[in-house]
């Protein structure tokens, strides 16, 4: 392959530990109708990516190439693209789950997944954004329907979805309670939260009470826990689903809801994350930023699962 055509990417051949990333060269994409190339300046971490590098999730067997983030700069657009032209400066999300491929220098992408990179952030800062942002957001707006004065609970407040939702729910106006290790309360008041729970000292069923909204992005027990805490018809929104019919029969009977929900790329739901992000109101920590090339140090840190956070991949 001439290099002119190629691009490169992290792919796996087998599924296992951070070892399985590799770095070679694959044949550029083009554009189909509806659909922009990308040329990839930074590219976001998130758990979903060395879950399925150890599993295969919902991907199944490699060869693949993960990765849903990205901000970057149109290459190209296909036929039918009205929103871009070559040369803008986009970020979004890649439909999840079979849209994944941004962990490389191009990828294309479905028009209506992207928006315009809001100039204030660089294209690190807009990488580590999308999924965690487009998950609070479909969270708590769209499904939860979050309203000023309402009081929310936020689990695990200091990681990647955890403290994208605090800045987006305190930018709706609610009462932001999260849940985090002690070491990062300041980090997480500092985000906006009103009151922080030690998860490791602190029951938190027994510390809240009469809360609107439920975000929880731990999964396990936290899920049925949590409907103890929720007001008369409060609702419980987990990103974790299991698929089955137990845990809205279970908030039924509590006379609270509860529903789950996979994130899914969106163009107005990114285009309310670039407005926030311009009012000042949203900003991504960057827990690190690693070469393309030293993409399994970033899962090495990503699986060890105490980041406050997100990782991104730049393109060097």
């Amino acid at each position: 392959m001439s290099t002119e055509n190629t691009m490169r990417a992290i792919r796996q051949d087998v599924l296992g530990g951070p070892e399985v990333l590799q770095e070679v060269r694959l044949e550029r994409p083009s554009p189909r109708p509806n659909e922009v190339l990308v040329r990839v300046h930074a590219a976001g971490l998130n758990p979903t990516d060395w879950k399925h590098r150890a599993n295969g999730g919902f991907l199944g067997k490699p060869p693949f190439v993960l990765g849903w983030d990205l901000s970057g700069v149109i290459e190209e657009t296909g036929i039918g693209v009205a929103l871009f032209k070559a040369g803008d400066e986009v970020f979004g999300m890649l439909p999840y789950p079979f849209g994944h491929g941004s962990h490389a220098e191009y990828v294309t992408v479905p028009a209506h997944a992207l928006t315009r990179k809001p100039s204030v952030i660089d294209h690190t800062q807009a990488g580590a954004l999308p999924l965690v942002s487009l998950t609070s957001w479909q969270a708590l707006v769209d499904t939860a329907d979050l309203q000023p004065g309402q009081r929310v609970l936020i689990h695990a407040a200091a990681g990647g979805v955890g403290h994208a939702a605090v800045q987006i729910a305190k930018a709706r106006g609610a009462y932001v309670i999260g849940t985090a290790s002690a070491g990062k309360h300041d980090f997480v008041r500092g985000l906006g939260a009103d009151e922080v729970i030690d998860y490791r000292e602190t029951d938190f069923t027994e510390a809240v009470r009469d809360v609107d909204v439920v975000l929880d992005t731990v999964g396990g027990d936290y899920t049925r826990r949590s409907l103890s805490v929720l007001r008369p018809g409060g609702i419980l929104v987990t990103i974790l689903p299991r698929g089955s019919k137990e845990l809205p029969l279970e908030a039924e009977k509590l006379g609270v809801r509860a529903t789950e929900m996979l994130v899914d790329a969106d163009h107005h739901g990114m285009t309310a994350v670039a407005r926030l992000v311009e009012e000042g109101k949203l900003r991504p920590t960057i827990a690190g930023a690693f070469p393309l090339a030293e993409a399994a140090k970033a899962h090495e840190i990503g699986d060890a699962g105490r980041t406050t956070g997100k990782l991104v991949l730049v393109m060097d």
